[in-house]
């Protein structure tokens, strides 16, 4: 039986991946037509669209919480205590992909406090994992 929670941790890396690629078709973009060349590229994208320097960003706020949110949803399965997880699940992942779009529609007031209050929602999740994986 597939848990929620194991899903959900797919989805994480998913939507992780999906954005690095979003980003490298773009980047492949500019290349391909002669608007950048290949050497000028910065990691950051800085001398990129806002668009891109936002996408970047959403990538790296997502492999920033990674590392947490997998090992709590690992942590979760491996001591078969997914019924801990598997209900706030889907929502620490609605709340992940909002917080990118978020990020990439603007950088605007009301997009930031709208990716803030994501964030948040994700925190509060990790932290009741946490109180609840150790309760026992």
């Amino acid at each position: 039986m597939t848990h929620v929670s194991m899903t959900v941790l797919i989805g994480l890396v998913a939507w992780t991946l999906l954005l690095v690629i979003v980003m490298e078709v773009l980047r492949a973009r500019l290349i391909l037509t002669g608007a950048v060349a290949v050497t000028a590229l910065k990691p950051d994208n800085a001398n990129l669209s806002p668009f891109m320097q936002r996408l970047t960003r959403a990538h790296a706020n997502c492999v920033e919480s990674l590392p947490v949110l997998a090992t709590l949803l690992i942590a979760a399965l491996v001591a078969d205590r997914a019924a801990v997880t598997d209900p706030l699940a889907p929502w620490l992942l609605a709340a992940r992909v909002a917080q990118s779009c978020a990020h990439l529609a603007s950088s605007g007031a009301f997009a930031t406090n709208t990716r803030f209050a994501f964030f948040v929602v994700q925190v509060a999740i990790a932290v009741y994992w946490i109180c609840a994986l150790l309760a026992g």
